[in-house]
């Protein structure tokens, strides 16, 4: 029985670590070359338009508009600087291009299939598809789990419903989240979303969506509705400048997207186990692990004590 139990404890140990660490699709290549892109300087950029409907959106992080010139809703809405049709402008769309292609197919392959509706499930880093219908929704939560990139290719668009929610732990960053979307994204209102959006055409928040991330879109508009959004911060960018909210504004003013991992597996301990000294839990903390010793069992206690 004893020799038994000591053969389990490796087995149950290996079984555990594949438990409790996040499932790990293939690496992938930042489509902001860790920090050199100057796209990632903006929390917002559109091709043809930016516009702020609604009681008014709270952007704390810089815009640019190339080649369109119209920025509408800025006051009441409050950003940080605006690069209008300036060469500023100009060379972010230029490298908001080169973040798009790197993010697509083109530059990172191949990519791990997942349903159309993300709702539901925990992913680690990787690069993921729907190559059958092209598209990416979220209705309810999706829960983003370790330290690394994350790459969401659609040939399509992205929707999300209303109240959506985009949940990171164990060391996931909202700067190293990409939704790279072939043609619009559409958040709907009161989501909370997180991570880069790469449009080709356009991107659309609804009504009081908030977005720890970036809204880019090449040849088409941004339109805000009662927003609040926060350039993510890291991944070789610094945080944004300060910038004060609209006068009267409800929108939160700081956005919490992860939480750690706590607690222990779902699986529990095998009852094969209980009373060996000492037994190793190997909990994923995302960005590596952590090797904790979890005492010594009563009956050997007593021993010792005799």
């Amino acid at each position: 029985m004893n020799k038994m139990r000591r053969l389990l404890i490796p087995i149950f140990l290996a079984a555990l670590v594949a438990a409790v660490m996040p499932l790990t699709a293939l690496a992938a290549t930042d489509p902001f070359s860790g920090g050199s892109n100057t796209a990632g300087n903006y929390a917002v950029m559109a091709g043809t338009t930016i516009t702020a409907s609604g009681p008014a959106s709270w952007v704390t992080g810089k815009m640019a508009l190339s080649p369109g010139s119209s920025i509408t809703g800025f006051p009441p809405s409050t950003s940080g600087h605006e690069d209008v049709a300036n060469p500023a402008a100009v060379t972010a769309q230029g490298d908001l291009t080169t973040a798009y292609t790197t993010a697509s197919p083109t530059g990172n392959t191949p990519c791990t299939t997942e349903p159309a509706d993300l709702s539901g499930l925990t992913l680690g880093p990787g690069i993921y598809c729907d190559p059958s219908a092209g598209t990416f929704g979220l209705t309810g939560t999706l829960t983003l789990n370790g330290a690394g990139l994350y790459i969401f290719q659609m040939a399509s668009t992205l929707s999300t419903g209303p109240g959506a929610v985009v949940s990171l732990i164990g060391g996931a960053l909202p700067c190293d989240i990409y939704w790279q979307v072939g043609s619009s994204a559409v958040i709907g209102s009161s989501a909370t979303f997180v991570g880069n959006i790469l449009a080709l055409t356009s991107i659309t928040l609804g009504s009081a969506a908030t977005l720890n991330g970036r809204a880019l879109a090449r040849n088409g508009a941004v339109s805000l509705n009662n927003n609040r959004i926060i350039q993510a911060t890291g991944c070789g960018y610094a945080a944004p400048t300060y910038v004060a909210p609209p006068a009267g504004t409800a929108l939160p003013a700081t956005l919490a997207p992860s939480s750690p991992i706590v607690g222990l597996p779902a699986t529990g301990v095998p009852s094969q186990l209980l009373g060996e000294i000492p037994w190793l839990l190997m909990i994923g903390l995302g960005s590596g692990l952590a090797v904790v010793a979890l005492g010594i069992s009563s009956r050997r206690r007593r021993r010792r004590l005799v």
